[in-house]
């Protein structure tokens, strides 16, 4: 266990570790009854970033393991307790060599110079009145419990108990320390956001792993279909599996190389219209998910990736012709073109 001054500094400090803990309001798509809309959502980012952590880092095990195929989340609104599953190969349940504790205890709450995804989810223990550790290991047929409360600052013994050959998973619960937050209870913005980051990892992950929520499975299918929003450009948009709902440096990409073609089209096949890149990008609504190694980002809420496009790796994205043919063909040029054929109608 860490020192308390390392708990302290953590727990004073909380906007340099999982970003501000004071509500804002913004324009976010969330899911209400499961249908999508877009509305004002008031939220408080350090409690969206607990919540997400946990999420990303069970989600992220189906990179690890590719026969991971289920993810359940549990919100339990009356209790102030959330439950992520995922079946994923379990973490052993061995003693860990230098430092003597067990490695689910290791993973989870032991905070080190690590960036991996659990360094969030060890982040989540500290501000969590509650934080219970389960594990399967199927390989050594080993069970593993352990409870952590106070903002980590308490901790239980290690249960250990047997397991079946080839049991393998990891469910973590826990209470956020709502009053950390300024908040009593779940509320009705908080429900929804957490709900539709669920929908993300879902479509994400695709149709190879079961989402379940609140006993539910969630159907999602990922296809190449295009959808248009007239007025102003719209993204949904992912790094490493985390939600950067206010886009950034990949976004930029993707839609500049996606507008800098329609552009080009428009101004080769239209001698009365030019085009430029805002005419197309503010009718353009796209979805990116990136996988970015080490990536840079303005605030510790994640939600604005800064890295350079020359840092992105050697994984460029080139867009197929079929691909781009199909993005001129998906009613975006009708959506470019229907102001000035309102106008001319009007002469």
């Amino acid at each position: 266990m860490e020192s308390p001054p390392l708990l302290e500094q953590i727990l004073l400090r909380p906007d340099e570790y999982i970003g501000s803990v004071e509500k804002q309001t913004q324009m976010l798509w969330e899911y209400e009854s499961f249908p999508m809309m877009r509305r004002a959502v008031t939220y408080v980012p350090g409690l969206q970033k607990v919540f997400d952590e946990v999420l990303v880092y069970a989600a992220e095990r189906k990179r690890r393991d590719p026969s991971m195929d289920a993810l359940h989340v549990e919100i339990d609104v009356p209790e102030r307790r959330i439950s992520v599953y995922d079946n994923a190969q379990g973490i052993p349940v061995v003693l860990h060599k230098e430092e003597g504790v067990y490695m689910p205890e290791m993973i989870f709450a032991h905070h080190t110079s690590s960036t991996d995804t659990s360094t969030g989810v060890r982040l989540a223990n500290v501000f969590s009145t509650e934080f219970i550790i389960e594990a399967a290991d199927g390989c050594r047929l080993k069970k593993y419990k352990q409870v952590f409360s106070e903002n980590m600052g308490r901790r239980s013994e290690p249960e250990i108990t047997d397991c079946k050959k080839g049991e393998n998973w990891t469910r973590i619960t826990f209470k956020p320390d709502l009053a950390k937050f300024n908040l009593t209870h779940f509320e009705r913005d908080v429900i929804a956001l957490m709900r539709k980051r669920v929908f993300d990892v879902a479509a994400m992950l695709g149709e190879t792993v079961h989402v379940v929520l609140d006993g539910q499975r969630i159907c999602e299918k990922v296809n190449d279909q295009w959808e248009v929003s007239e007025g102003q450009f719209e993204q949904v948009s992912f790094v490493n599996g985390i939600a950067t709902i206010r886009g950034g440096t990949h976004v930029d990409y993707i839609a500049n190389k996606i507008a800098t073609h329609v552009m080009n089209f428009v101004n080769d096949k239209c001698n009365n219209f030019t085009a430029q890149l805002y005419d197309v990008k503010r009718h353009m609504w796209i979805f990116v998910n990136a996988r970015i190694e080490n990536p840079a980002f303005d605030s510790p809420t994640k939600e604005f990736l800064t890295t350079h496009v020359e840092s992105f790796g050697s994984n460029n994205c080139d867009f197929s012709d079929i691909f781009l043919n199909k993005v001129i063909n998906c009613g975006l040029l009708y959506d470019m073109f229907a102001p000035v054929k309102s106008k001319a109608g009007r002469r």
